[in-house]
């Protein structure tokens, strides 16, 4: 598994959709991932440390799994198939360790609140990790023979083919707009 971070939550001026960019921690790779508006409010106001007036949907889960007497331990993003991703949270019950099959939004939105470790698959990275140019912020095909990959890792064209909304998405971001709400 590969620890990642949240880089930022974007969205597209052209259909407004959301996007969490996942980072990886140790390397300069990205996962993009759908998401929709209400996640990616609650992960944004979480990072940013708003307080909203009511508590959301994942600030409730959190007081349900602390009642419960649980804890959460870290989310994965386990599995891409067929253009949708998977994730698990990881949670020690009673001692017990146990896996809650999740949304990869809800997963980081809950990971986000309780400061618990986010993890990907190596599987999914192959899948539909990014690389991004430093200068220009748009997002470039990875070349072959990549430090650390295996040979047998390379994402065949079809697979970039079904990633290539992602790679269209944040080519066409205006990222100096971005950083100008961040201060």
């Amino acid at each position: 598994m590969i620890e990642m971070s949240v880089d930022s939550i974007r969205v597209s001026m052209m259909n407004y959709q959301r996007l969490v960019l996942l980072k990886e921690k140790t390397a300069a790779r990205f996962l993009p991932i759908w998401i929709g508006q209400s996640e990616a409010e609650a992960i944004a106001i979480k990072l940013q440390g708003a307080v909203p007036q009511r508590p959301f949907t994942h600030d409730l889960l959190v007081s349900i799994i602390e009642a419960l007497g649980a804890s959460v331990n870290s989310i994965v993003v386990s599995d891409l198939k067929n253009d949708t991703f998977y994730a698990k949270i990881l949670l020690s019950v009673d001692g017990e360790q146990m896996e809650v099959d999740s949304r990869p939004s809800d997963a980081i939105a809950l990971a986000v609140r309780v400061d618990v470790p986010i993890y990907a698959e190596e599987v999914v990275m192959e899948k539909a990790g990014i690389l991004l140019d430093k200068e220009n912020g748009k997002p470039f095909a990875p070349p072959d023979g990549v430090p650390g990959k295996e040979a047998d890792t390379k994402v065949n064209d079809s697979e970039l083919k079904k990633m290539s909304a992602f790679y269209d998405f944040i080519s066409k971001l205006d990222l100096e707009d971005f950083d100008k709400r961040k201060s």
